[in-house]
């Protein structure tokens, strides 16, 4: 250790050498009790700065902590809004980081999307400019079909409204399935598996035209899984373009809410095996008024198959507007 702070310090330690010659000082004693001074000056600022990482580190594992803290789950009674159906209700609260679930384990329960997934290919569409809203008539084939409102060309805002599917079967094909996949993904769009890409194991219809993977087929979510989704794209962490959005909640309008005094946007799907209804959804968001702002109201509303009920799209829309105006007062 003397070598070592004689080869450092060299200037110094002749100059402290110099002065005890002078002084008629202790020559030894001077240059030894230095370097142990040197020594636990270092010790102490080495100490000082271990002490201050491990106070950073406790800091940012408290925000971490924070960050990571998954919202609160309040679990509600809804039933009377199910009149007896099976089914389940998710609203999320991103402002209080809440969630309220009716029937908890089929709200996490994995299902077909059906036509709530327009709401995806419309987005993704709109992201990559393959739907152009007043440039997006696709012609009919022809092919005369169940609901007679497909029969003729039709446009993007109709043919949302309509829920025409071989519309929305064409715009999936021009999508293709890497974009639609790497979209998925960016989503966490539930099990993101669009696998049976043109829906052969659709066992209600097989018809080309009006199947693929997110009608009873491969790609599955939940009911919670639809809210969290509809976060993604709406809320304030959304990556998508401000114009890809404004051209989603006009399709998405529920005007039949007009006048309740929040604005609801949203989608219904519906899905059959075997003729009889297992899916029924309506999912989407609401703008409730503030003070002077207004928050959103993520939510979805699912129907399993029951027995003597009439379980249908149209119901679990309903029911998510009985909810929705519960909530918001009005």
């Amino acid at each position: 250790m003397r070598r070592y702070y004689c080869k450092t310090h060299r200037g110094l330690f002749c100059c402290i050498w110099m002065c005890m010659i002078i002084l008629g000082g202790c020559s030894g004693s001077l240059g030894k009790e230095e370097a142990p001074i040197q020594l636990e000056s270092q010790e102490n600022k080495k100490a000082e700065s271990e002490s201050e990482t491990l106070q950073t580190e406790s800091i940012t594992e408290v925000l971490s902590d924070e960050i990571l803290l998954e919202p609160e789950m309040i679990e509600v009674d809804w039933s009377d809004y199910f009149d007896e159906m099976n089914g389940s209700a998710v609203v999320y609260d991103a402002s209080k980081r809440q969630y309220m679930v009716y029937n908890s384990e089929l709200a996490l329960k994995r299902r077909s999307p059906c036509s709530t997934f327009k709401i995806i290919s419309s987005l993704i569409a709109l992201e990559n400019g393959i739907i152009e809203p007043k440039h997006s008539t696709h012609t009919w084939s022809g092919e005369v079909f169940w609901n007679e409102k497909w029969n003729r060309d039709i446009a993007f805002e109709e043919a949302f409204r309509e829920s025409c599917v071989w519309y929305f079967r064409e715009v999936i094909d021009e999508i293709g399935q890497e974009t639609m996949q790497e979209a998925l993904n960016k989503l966490s769009y539930g099990n993101c598996d669009i696998t049976d890409w043109q829906g052969r194991l659709n066992t209600n219809n097989n018809n080309p035209a009006l199947t693929g993977f997110w009608l009873e087929s491969s790609l599955l979510i939940s009911p919670r899984e639809q809210t969290e989704v509809m976060e993604r794209i709406f809320g304030m962490d959304s990556v998508y373009s401000e114009e890809t959005r404004k051209e989603l909640k006009q399709v998405m309008r529920v005007t039949e809410t007009d006048k309740t005094g929040i604005s609801i946007y949203g989608k219904t799907g519906m899905g059959k095996t075997d003729g009889v209804v297992v899916d029924a959804w309506f999912t989407g968001f609401a703008e409730v008024p503030e003070e002077n702002t207004h928050k959103n109201l993520y939510y979805c509303v699912y129907l399993g198959q029951t027995d003597n009920k009439n379980v249908s799209s149209a119901a679990a829309k309903e029911i998510a507007i009985q909810i929705l105006s519960h909530i918001s007062g009005t």
